[in-house]
């Protein structure tokens, strides 16, 4: 049976008081049409850009990407440009967490376990981030123009609420799947039930901070 990335299902615009409501479904799929597990599902990030651009009001507070058992968690952080994003550490040994992701590249250099650093992002876009250390630690800052967004439940599912009403994008991103997205309208627009095949690796092929092969074959160095 061959895989459709899409189809149509009622999902339910209910509006309050010129705002409205949408619900929806992620679904996400590997080869062989196997439905992947709740982790990755949640990974997703689900957001609404309307037509008429509304203003932007980054938390005052930084936002927490922590390195814990050399992992970043959350893997996946959806952020409203010029926001700042903390980096803690709660490892006994050093992280350097960078990027070189065009628009927002940053450099930690290395620290210690603490409160750790943190790194301001000021352009719109997709920020792949890595440890210079670690090969295998892989994380995303998602950097929206748009304060309408939010990651599905273990389920697929997903609420966005407070909309405009009016024509907008909606989009889906998911790390391992090309983003889907389609115009709209809230709050007249029928739903989608949205369903991504899976076409990249959990860890992509990357390079140090200098652009250099990581040493033992991609392991990196340990400390």
């Amino acid at each position: 049976m061959s895989l459709v990335p899409m189809s149509l299902v009622p999902i339910a615009l209910v509006p309050q008081a010129s705002a409205a409501e949408l619900r929806g479904k992620v679904e996400l799929y590997e080869k062989g049409n196997k439905r992947l597990d709740s982790a990755e599902v949640t990974n997703a990030v689900v957001f609404f850009q309307p037509k008429s651009p509304v203003p932007l009001r980054p938390p005052k507070q930084p936002l927490d990407m922590i390195t814990e058992d050399k992992q970043f968690e959350p893997r996946v952080l959806p952020i409203i440009q010029g926001s700042t994003v903390q980096f803690p550490n709660r490892d006994p040994i050093l992280h350097n967490v960078f990027s070189v992701s065009p628009g927002n590249a940053f450099d930690l250099g290395f620290y210690k376990q603490g409160e750790g650093k943190g790194w301001r992002f000021e352009k719109t876009g997709l920020v792949r981030v890595y440890c210079n250390v670690h090969y295998d630690m892989v994380a995303y800052v998602l950097v929206l123009d748009t304060p309408y967004f939010v990651s599905p439940e273990a389920d697929g599912s997903f609420r966005l609420t407070g909309l405009p009403e009016g024509p907008g994008r909606l989009t889906v991103w998911q790390e391992r799947a090309r983003p889907w997205s389609r115009q709209i309208s809230v709050p007249n627009a029928s739903g989608l039930n949205i369903a991504l095949p899976l076409i990249r690796p959990r860890v992509p092929k990357h390079t140090n901070k200098l652009g250099k092969p990581y040493p033992g074959g991609g392991r990196g160095r340990r400390y």
